[in-house]
């Protein structure tokens, strides 16, 4: 069975260690812990990562944000993946810093990036892992914090974070979005 990963972000290294980037940043750690590279493709940098019978093609578009619809539809196109076998993992501000989200489906909640993919693919029925930034941000400077880096402390954190954000897709592949969500809601 194949699964589409997206993780969104920005390319360019003026954005890599951003906060609107913890899409990508979550997909490098599953490319590193599984030993495999990105490479640049049409749309983005794909890698494919094969766990336990399964196939996961992991996408890092290189649309920009606000655009990441084209990546989206491109590849569920090019690899036949439907909807229910997409995943997007996108940052959210409104769940705190650190804590992942699962869910089958939703609207954009002002998230460019998930508009564009909604506007692209033509539905909000697709599951994705909302990971939690936090909304640490005085009023009208939400910009500059989404795009801004990490502080000291997110920092600290930020790597067992992912690595749980990389646990719950391998068992969204597994075991099913139902298991995933079960599982790594609470944490």
């Amino acid at each position: 069975m194949k699964y589409l990963i997206v993780g969104l972000g920005n390319p360019g290294t003026e954005y890599a260690d951003t906060r609107h980037n913890i899409g990508f940043q979550v997909l490098d750690h599953l490319a590193a812990a599984a030993e495999v590279r990105f490479a640049p493709d049409r749309y983005g940098d794909r890698a494919e990562l094969r766990h336990k019978g399964r196939t996961f093609i992991l996408i890092k578009p290189s649309t920009f944000m606000n655009l990441s619809g084209k990546a989206v539809r491109y590849w569920m196109d090019q690899e036949n993946v439907p909807a229910d076998r997409l995943l997007v993992v996108t940052d959210d501000l409104a769940i705190p810093f650190g804590a992942i989200r699962l869910r089958a489906k939703g609207g954009a909640g002002g998230h460019n990036g998930l508009t564009s993919i909604i506007e692209l693919i033509g539905t909000e029925e697709f599951p994705r892992l909302r990971f939690g930034i936090g909304s640490d941000f005085p009023k009208g400077r939400q910009s500059e914090y989404v795009l801004g880096a990490w502080n000291e402390a997110e920092r600290k954190v930020l790597p067992e974070r992912v690595e749980l954000a990389g646990k719950a897709i391998l068992q969204f592949g597994l075991l099913g979005l139902a298991s995933a969500m079960n599982n790594f809601n609470k944490r």
